[in-house]
């Protein structure tokens, strides 16, 4: 029997026993990788199993990570109590929790508080070498996929289009996962896709090594505007050889942050924060991913737009770093 579906667990109160369910996203973005070793670094799957036979004052950590459909997704699982924890970008967590912005209108999501900021994500405009996409007004009449429905790549794909006077119903717009858009592309059935990760993602370093893309630049005074106007996007760049046969690609930044539900009992998510900045943590990160050697503790609170969780601010005052809650 699955741990999920554990009779024992199951007849626990899975906010205060220890358990942490996180949201990732598709296997071949960023957020699966890093989610999955954050679950494993933080975990202490001896002593939870022993907890869960014999009383414990204060459960050990279990992490597991679980797939997603991404940014969106991961908020509203936490909100409605699917998901204890998830990585969600920054400006679909400042919407969720407040109901604005793109999320104008939904209930806000007031469950969600921040453990930490992880890293940058890059925006990703993959295009077939043969498409003749040169910039994102190119994409006018083209076949492109903006990502699936509940993705933190969707919502921002929009706001790019939109800054670039196109409107998705301009292109012959597909919603789909990254890994169907990838073999679409590669049988000359779609032109392009966005996708927002923390580079490299491995999907795209697949594709480069077939010679057969480019990354589209997001540049211009369009893209100043972009960034003037939402104050959760940064200037970013993609080295030259991050992909192979791709050059320095100037792009679009918005930081990833760790989330989890309010409801979590305060010393779990105090063990939770001192884990993810563990030596421990820091080295498993390090040698797990690329983007694990930039989740840093200088910059945990860099981009966090939802209140911090009570356990978390009680670890970085110990830690005497000053936090606005």
């Amino acid at each position: 029997m699955g741990l999920l579906t554990s009779p024992v667990i199951l007849a626990t109160n899975i906010t205060d026993s220890g358990l942490i369910r996180i949201g990732t996203g598709g296997p071949k973005g960023t957020y699966y990788p890093i989610g999955s070793l954050i679950a494993s670094a933080v975990s202490d799957t001896s002593a939870f199993k022993t907890c869960q036979t014999s009383p414990c004052d204060q459960p050990p950590i279990l992490a597991v990570h679980q797939t997603s459909n991404g940014s969106i997704a991961n908020a509203m699982d936490i909100q409605s109590g699917s998901l204890e924890a998830g990585l969600v970008q920054s400006d679909i967590a400042h919407w969720a929790f407040t109901g604005t912005g793109v999320l104008q209108g939904d209930k806000p999501a007031k469950q969600l508080r921040a453990v930490g900021s992880l890293y940058t994500e890059s925006f990703h405009l993959v295009a077939r070498k043969d498409a003749n996409i040169q910039t994102v007004r190119d994409l006018r009449n083209k076949r492109v996929s903006l990502d699936e429905p509940g993705s933190g790549t969707l919502v921002d794909a929009t706001l790019l289009l939109n800054a670039y006077g196109l409107q998705p119903a301009d292109l012959k717009a597909e919603y789909i996962k990254a890994e169907i858009a990838k073999s679409k592309l590669l049988e000359g059935r779609l032109d392009a896709f966005f996708i927002v990760g923390g580079f490299p993602v491995s999907i795209i370093a697949e594709l480069a090594e077939t010679g057969k893309i480019t990354l589209v630049p997001i540049d211009g005074p369009e893209k100043a505007g972009l960034l003037s106007n939402n104050q959760f996007f940064s200037e970013n760049l993609i080295p030259a050889g991050t992909y192979s046969n791709i050059g320095e690609t100037a792009t679009i930044g918005v930081g990833a942050l760790l989330l989890v539900t309010s409801m979590l009992e305060e010393n779990i998510v105090y063990k939770l924060t001192k884990e993810l900045w563990s030596a421990k943590t820091r080295k498993i990160l390090s040698a797990g991913h690329q983007k694990g050697k930039e989740i840093r503790f200088t910059n945990m609170n860099k981009g966090v737009s939802v209140p911090f969780h009570p356990g978390a601010l009680r670890l970085y005052s110990e830690l005497g770093v000053p936090i606005n809650p």
